[in-house]
């Protein structure tokens, strides 16, 4: 029984280096780029804030 708490133990801690080493900042400039595009692209199509 404790082989397998060690070895769930071990997955858990792979699992969660994976979550915050590599996804959350993958994630997150993801998000930004894709928020800065779409601000980027309506001010071409609507022109800069204050043009109206």
């Amino acid at each position: 029984m404790s082989q397998n708490t060690q070895v769930e133990k071990k997955t858990e801690l792979k699992i969660f280096v994976f979550l915050t080493v590599f996804l959350a900042p993958i994630l997150a400039v993801l998000f930004v780029s894709a928020l800065g595009f779409s601000i980027w692209f309506s001010q071409i199509l609507m022109g800069p804030p204050g043009a109206g």
